[in-house]
């Protein structure tokens, strides 16, 4: 990314559709986050690939406290900083994505997702939430505003 992201807060476009979706999203990741911690650890477990050498258990407990994170800045970083913080998520999307695609290769239930085709239906979801991560805190324009004053050196 060009040094100049993310862009001024005037560029980082705020909306009332944004604002709704950025504050559901980072409602709904703080929701799990706790979820992971609680009720739903076990759930979790299940969507730990077989190959990763850590104690599941510990690799929930962090994607928990990970999720709760960006759910209180996806709800309460000041403008300026919502691009770097819709980034952040996009990127932890990318990151868990190899869990997803584990629990359907391994064919583990979880979540209601009992069904191979369940599971492969789910896989697609995960470039919505990287998408709706960047649209929802203007990551997207931002960059494309620094890229574009980049460009216009």
């Amino acid at each position: 990314m060009p040094s100049t992201f993310p862009a001024t807060p005037a560029e980082a476009p705020v909306s009332v559709p944004r604002t709704i979706g950025r504050v559901w999203l980072g409602a709904t990741l703080a929701f799990a986050g706790v979820s992971h911690l609680t009720f739903a650890r076990e759930e979790f477990q299940a969507q730990v690939p077989s190959w990763v050498p850590v104690d599941h258990d510990l690799v929930v407990v962090a994607s928990g406290v990970v999720e709760v994170a960006l759910g209180l800045a996806l709800t309460l970083a000041p403008r300026r900083l919502r691009p770097w913080v819709g980034v952040v998520a996009a990127l932890f999307f990318v990151a868990i994505f190899p869990g997803n695609v584990a629990q359907y290769v391994e064919g583990k239930d979880g979540f209601g997702l009992d069904t191979d085709a369940k599971r492969l239906a789910r896989l697609p979801f995960q470039a919505v939430l990287v998408a709706w991560a960047l649209w929802s805190t203007g990551a997207w324009a931002a960059f494309r505003a620094a890229r574009t004053r980049t460009d216009a050196r």
